[in-house]
């Protein structure tokens, strides 16, 4: 088979696999579109996005648009004459003219079984809401938000301790493999678009930084989930004795008490008390310190049984 005349675009580390995937089926991929630079860490200093680093590797041209809906870049794409061009996270809604350029479309890989988890974190999502399965699902791109008419999908379940940088390694592979069968497919004409269903859709929006504050009059397991869905960014927390407390890894227990409340502090068991049920805290980090698991954390700071995690001070002496 002729090898295909790709454009891809595409960001983040989720999207690296489906790339290489391409590389690897010695693809004609003739550009690789991605994010700009963007500032990180301390020194805020100005790193590539993942896939960047991956199309310089094999010297694939690379591009990086602040805005692809530019008309002058539009045209460049288009006198590129691609076949296809293949999205996996890329970061920014494709104008209409953009979509309209390749012969077989714009194929997206997105990490959710549409129409379910429609937007831009819905792997944190479906572990956050207490989903048991999940999936990927490869689409024809038109200008809404993951609207597309669905073309292949594959289901995998859920682990009620699997945590988002597991789920997202599991995701990325299963998203590459998934779009290198919808390719085959395409090319051959042996595929049938299926219209999404808007009325079983839900969004999954991007994540801030508040939605990692735990409220625990929250009930144990909706308290593991968050943790679970947030392990990477912004990471899950709460405050001890006024400081915050990032907490990457939880299991569920059975103990009783008021929530909030320390319930066992010591031989390496750090359990809280929750609207109903407890957690047993696992790996966290005081801010400004290391990422500990709980015994380690527990030898290195004294808690107390029946100190209060996201109480202010006032309320820890009541």
């Amino acid at each position: 088979m002729k090898p295909l005349r790709i454009i891809f675009m595409g960001t983040p580390d989720f999207a690296c696999p489906t790339l290489q995937k391409l590389i690897d089926r010695g693809e004609e991929i003739i550009a690789v579109i991605t994010q700009p630079d963007r500032p990180k860490g301390r020194g805020q200093k100005l790193m590539p996005p993942p896939v960047k680093e991956l199309a310089e590797k094999h010297t694939i041209p690379t591009y990086q648009p602040l805005k692809v809906r530019d008309p002058a870049f539009i045209e460049l794409l288009s006198a590129m004459q691609p076949g296809i061009i293949v999205v996996v996270a890329f970061g920014q809604i494709l104008p209409k003219a953009l979509l309209d350029i390749p012969k077989y479309g714009c194929v997206n890989v997105h990490a959710s079984l549409l129409p379910k988890y429609r937007g831009a974190a819905p792997l944190n999502w479906c572990i956050i809401n207490g989903e048991h399965e999940t999936g990927v699902t490869t689409m024809m791109m038109d200008v809404g938000l993951d609207t597309g008419d669905m073309l292949l999908s594959e289901k995998t379940e859920l682990n009620e301790n699997e945590d988002i940088a597991s789920l997202h390694d599991r995701m990325s592979i299963m998203g590459a493999d998934l779009l290198a069968r919808t390719l085959d497919l395409l090319v051959i004409g042996n595929l049938a678009p299926e219209k999404q269903n808007n009325d079983e859709s839900c969004y999954a929006p991007m994540l801030k930084k508040d939605d990692g504050i735990i409220n625990w009059n929250n009930d144990a397991r909706t308290i593991h989930n968050l943790v679970r869905g947030l392990a990477v960014w912004p990471v899950a927390c709460s405050t001890i004795d006024g400081q915050t407390l990032k907490i990457y890894r939880t299991l569920i227990g059975e103990g009783t008490g008021k929530p909030g409340t320390v319930l066992q502090a010591s031989k390496g068991f750090f359990e809280i008390a929750c609207q109903s049920g407890s957690l047993f805290l696992l790996e966290v980090q005081l801010a400004g310190k290391k990422r500990l698991d709980c015994a380690s954390f527990l030898s290195g700071y004294q808690v107390q049984v029946g100190a209060m995690l996201g109480a202010s001070e006032s309320e820890e002496k009541e």
